[in-house]
């Protein structure tokens, strides 16, 4: 795995995050906070977090094209970032990848395989 591959999935691990906690943030703090009190923030956490969705699927296209992602993993992430904890799964699936690449570039570095 290249260095640019490897910075594009850290940043779509990292925002698919952040998607996720502010998704998370927005259904709990915001409608909730906005049904027992006077304090709405429905507004303010709705704009973060579509800011980052935007951000998220911009990141997503950069990984598809730079990790050449099969069409299939893209769509499992773009559902994982309509569902509400979906980003984590998505971490979690990015950071097995980069693991695995990183052992194959030790592995090809010290000979093992010839790729």
């Amino acid at each position: 795995m290249d260095v640019k591959t490897a910075a594009a999935l850290r940043r779509l691990r990292i925002i698919s995050i952040a998607e996720a906690i502010s998704f998370l943030a927005l259904l709990i703090f915001g409608s909730l906070l906005s049904r027992i009190s006077s304090i709405n923030l429905l507004m303010p956490l709705g704009l973060l977090h579509g800011a980052l969705v935007v951000v998220y699927l911009v990141f997503l296209a950069d990984v598809w094209n730079k990790a050449k992602w099969p069409m299939s993993r893209v769509w499992l992430f773009l559902l994982w970032a309509v569902l509400p904890t979906g980003g984590f799964f998505g971490d979690r699936m990015i950071r097995r990848e980069e693991s695995a690449g990183v052992i194959a570039a030790r592995a090809r570095k010290e000979g093992v395989v010839n790729a």
